[in-house]
């Protein structure tokens, strides 16, 4: 199976003797043994038998296969969340005296782990701009850099990182590099092709696409996995089996499904990009995005997500909110249903306003996930929204 998307429908549990074609859920906390020797075997990791669904599940590894197989990636651990499998290797890969260097345009609760949480544990961090040169970031390395972390499209300023560029420079100072890929999905970038050593999803998103169940995944080196398995194995933020089977289902249509909402996503921008009520519209298959060269070069399209500045700030912007009539607003992207939010009031609210003008999230961002409705109902009911 050398096509991604026949793997990503084609990896399945091995066949129970009921001969289902569907995969089974494994809804069970625990697994048995028929003797003691292969209890102690499993218990002593002298094989990979399960024991409890906090270490390992056969509907969890299935969608772990499937996500290791799509980014091309030696090995992976699904978690509870987007968020636990980010904080979850924070703690796994760092200790104290370590220094943290990330792109400033992160997702809040990112923020929140690094500038809030990691301290306590004697972990320094520091910011670089998107837009930081090679230089830039070599200068910001410190002798006590052990991991980069970034986000390539941002969220939600939609911001191109260089991966090549950032993967050549962790490479050469030997510092693990970590990309958060949920807003490209592994059908549209792989980080591990331009040296990253680990990828992040938050599976709720576009690999859920549905908007139904929580989930989160961490997918790179087989030496770096383990130890991120062996500290969620023991603090437990595990992946239900349910979830993990939803999202396992999901992924063997995610190929399709990116591929609309990325046709949808290009129109709808390159509709709007003139309007009179936009002062500034992002897309990163546009021409006009300042990244754009960048984006061609290491995504197959430009996503889902379509951002835009509105001219009159932050009363238009909750003007704007208020008068859509399809669209939704919840906490979410990613889903089938297209959603808009106002980063700046929800998910970036606890950045500071310095904090929110370093990464481009002004008072009137407002960002669009792009969904599977017709193209034409979508740009309709934002631009009588506009008006």
């Amino acid at each position: 199976m050398s096509h991604q998307q026949t793997q990503a429908i084609r990896i399945q549990t091995e066949r129970t003797n009921e001969m289902e074609h569907s995969t089974p859920m494994f809804l069970t906390s625990s697994f048995c043994f028929d003797n003691a020797e292969e209890m102690r075997a499993a218990f002593a990791d002298e094989s990979d038998d399960n024991i409890y669904s906090r270490f390992s599940n056969p509907s969890v590894q299935e969608f772990t296969d499937k996500m290791v197989a799509l980014e091309g990636a030696e090995a992976g651990y699904a978690t509870a969340s987007g968020m636990s499998a980010v904080s979850g290797s924070f703690m796994a890969l760092l200790k104290q005296g370590d220094h943290l260097l990330s792109c400033n345009s992160i997702f809040g609760s990112t923020h929140t782990v690094i500038a809030k949480y990691l301290p306590k544990f004697g972990i320094e961090y520091s910011y670089v701009s998107a837009n930081a040169t090679e230089a830039d970031w070599i200068a910001a390395i410190r002798p006590n850099t052990k991991l980069i972390y970034l986000e390539t499209p941002t969220n939600p300023g939609l911001e191109i990182l260089d991966l090549v560029m950032i993967g050549k420079v962790a490479k050469e100072n030997k510092i693990i590099l970590i990309v958060d890929n949920c807003f490209a999905t592994p059908v549209n970038q792989k980080p591990i092709d331009f040296g990253a050593d680990l990828v992040v999803h938050s599976a709720t998103k576009w690999l859920d696409g549905q908007g139904r169940v929580l989930g989160g995944v961490v997918v790179g080196k087989k030496e770096l996995v383990k130890d991120i398995y062996l500290f969620c194995r023991s603090t437990g933020p595990a992946l239900s089996p349910f979830n993990a089977w939803v999202l396992s289902k999901s992924l063997e249509t995610l190929d399709v499904r990116m591929e609309r909402h990325a046709s949808n996503a290009l129109y709808i921008a390159q509709q709007l990009e003139n309007h009179p009520a936009i002062q500034t519209l992002r897309y990163p298959f546009l021409a006009s995005h300042p990244h754009h060269s960048i984006a061609i070069k290491q995504m197959q399209n430009g996503g889902g997500i379509v951002c835009f500045e509105l001219k009159g700030g932050l009363d238009a912007g909750k003007k704007f909110l208020n008068k859509l009539k399809m669209l939704s607003m919840t906490a979410n992207l990613g889903d089938t249903r297209s959603i808009a939010s106002h980063p700046a009031s929800t998910t970036h609210a606890k950045l500071s306003d310095a904090e929110r003008a370093a990464v481009n999230i002004t008072p009137g961002l407002i960002r669009i996930s792009v969904g599977l409705e017709h193209k034409d109902d979508i740009l309709n009911d934002i631009i009588q929204a506009l008006a």
